[in-house]
């Protein structure tokens, strides 16, 4: 909600578009999607989850509904809010597996343009701005994913080993998309 505001206080033209995981939250966070267009006048575009999960994780099966949804979306450009914090947890988990790797700026049309920016930075925005927002609960008191899993338990020691992680992770942003 808070890249949404920076965006329309840019005077940006912006449709949004709510992807439904089909969760015991996501049907408070359209509603809650749905009366913000409605009281700011712009277009919304809901997508759900259509596939069979499979022997996917829960979280592999959403990620991927997720952007066949995005791609299918008439929009040439489309913008995330994936933060620098995301891109930390990314790299952790991913080099957990031996394959470390950041997450990239842009992915066909998609496009994520606060990488370099911490996840306390767009709350503070929002507060400051009385931007309203949801929560999904299960962010927070959920462990069986492995998303929170590293959000909450790894990510606190890792910055206790690592106080400039977050600036460490950033450079190596810069590094790669310099050029962009």
């Amino acid at each position: 909600m808070a890249v949404v505001d920076f965006l329309l206080k840019g005077r940006r033209k912006v449709d949004i578009a709510y992807f439904n995981h089909d969760t015991a939250h996501s049907k408070a966070a359209e509603q809650f999607v749905k009366q913000y267009c409605g009281k700011n006048e712009l277009n919304l575009v809901v997508g759900r989850v259509r596939g069979a999960r499979g022997k996917k994780s829960f979280e592999e099966f959403w990620r991927d509904e997720r952007y066949k949804f995005l791609e299918s979306l008439g929009s040439k450009f489309i913008i995330t809010a994936h933060h620098l914090d995301d891109v930390v947890e990314t790299w952790i988990m991913a080099s957990l597996h031996g394959t470390p790797k950041l997450i990239p700026y842009r992915r066909n049309k998609i496009f994520r343009p606060f990488l370099m920016t911490e996840k306390k930075a767009l709350i503070r925005y929002a507060s400051e701005k009385e931007v309203e927002w949801i929560n999904d609960p299960s962010n927070t008191n959920n462990l069986n994913f492995m998303r929170n899993l590293v959000r909450h338990e790894i990510v606190p020691h890792a910055l206790k080993v690592n106080p400039g992680l977050r600036k460490t992770i950033r450079k190596k942003l810069i590094e790669k998309y310099q050029n962009i």
